[in-house]
This record gives C-alpha cells, structure tokens and sequence, in this order.
C-alpha cells in the first residue's frame, strides 16, 4: 500500500528542501519526494498521513554499541527504584544486571532509540548480545569507529540524541532520502533546519523504518 507522508518542509538531505512537500513510501522504499499536492494528484489511491514540523531522512546513532553495551535502560516496573533515564556505567555495574536483565535492557534502548528520529546504529561486528534484537527490529546497522567505542554519555545533553553536538543535519542523517531508497525517515516538530538542531532529536514525532511507523509521538 502507498501512504504519502506529508509535512511543511521536507529536508531531503543532498537535495533543496521541499515546502509543503512530500514522500511516498511502498512497501520498504521510497516511490516519490516533492511538493505534496503533485503526489497527491500523481498517485490519488495513496493513503495520506500529515505531519507536523519537518521530515528528514532517519538519524544514525553514533555511540549506539556504547549505550547498548555500558548502560542500562530501566524496565518501566523499575521506574519508581531506577527511574526512567539510562543508568551510566558507574550504576549499571552496581546493578549487576544477568544477562536476561540486560537483553531486555537492549531491547528498551533500541525502541526509545526509535524516539528519537533513530533508524541506523554503529555497532561493534559480532556482539551477539546487540546483533539479534537490532536483527529483530530492523534496524540499519553501520561500523562503530573506533573513536564511538567508549564515548561516554555526553554532559549536559540527551544520550540518545544523534543531533546532540552536530553542526548540520546532513552529520546526523544515514543515508539521504532519494526515489529507490530505504523508506526510512522521521518527523520532527521544528519549523526548519535550523531549528531542529538547534531544539535537538527529542522535537521527534513519528520515525518509520522500511516503511514501518515504528513510533508516534502523537
């Protein structure tokens, strides 16, 4: 089925920005980017959905292997003892959590990964505490440099935010939104460029991976 997932601005990434645009989205590719009333007329059977802000191509998480790894992300029944926010490494040593615990751990991290705009992680080659619930979820996976492996979670800023430190969106995105590629995207609520690495991936509305609405903000 072809759903149109329309916005104010579609950043493409490599290509000019489209206002009042658009991209259609088949199965797990990308059929059509441009102004939305000439997709909408071109491809009239398509589903529309219509956001908020912006649409940008999906963010790669760049410290993902570390997160996944060191940290642990809080079952929401730990809450009320842990709260809600990833422990850093200090605590989650303490924790000692088995390697059950932390397989659930993995799974949390990846999906409030999702929240924010992320549909690729650099992972380390063969974890296999990693490999199978990114394998699971579909995520795209990219090499971990050397420089990621113990990164640390950054001061003062969200760890799981991939804008957090970048200069311009196209440091943060994957792979570009083109005709033919990957349908992964995500929407944030900002009024441009600008304004979404300035406010951060936390302005996160909606991120599809392969086609698949994997979160919704709203």
């Amino acid at each position: 089925m072809r759903t149109l997932h329309a916005a104010p601005l579609v950043l493409p990434v490599g290509a000019p920005p489209v206002p009042d645009g658009a991209v259609l989205a088949e199965g797990d590719r990308l059929v059509a980017v441009g102004p939305q009333a000439e997709l909408a007329e071109a491809y009239p059977t398509a589903r529309i959905r219509e956001w908020p802000g912006v649409i940008t191509p999906g963010l790669r998480q760049p410290r993902a292997g570390w997160l996944l790894r060191h940290c642990y992300f809080p079952d929401p029944r730990e809450a009320e003892l842990l709260g809600t926010e990833p422990l850093p490494p200090t605590e989650t040593a303490r924790l000692a959590p088995d390697a059950s615990r932390m397989g659930g751990s993995v799974r949390r991290g990846l999906q409030q990964m999702l929240r924010y705009g992320t549909t690729a992680v650099a992972l380390p080659a063969g974890d296999p505490l990693l490999g199978a619930p990114v394998a699971r979820l579909g995520m795209r996976v990219v090499p971990a440099a050397d420089s990621e492996a113990d990164s640390g979670l950054p001061a003062g800023v969200p760890a799981l935010d991939p804008l957090a430190g970048v200069g311009s969106l196209a440091d943060a995105v994957h792979a570009p939104l083109v005709v033919g590629g990957p349908a992964d995207f995500a929407v944030f609520d900002a009024g441009d460029e600008q304004a979404l690495v300035a406010r951060g991936a936390g302005t996160c509305v909606a991120t599809v991976l392969g086609g698949r609405l994997l979160f919704r903000g709203r």
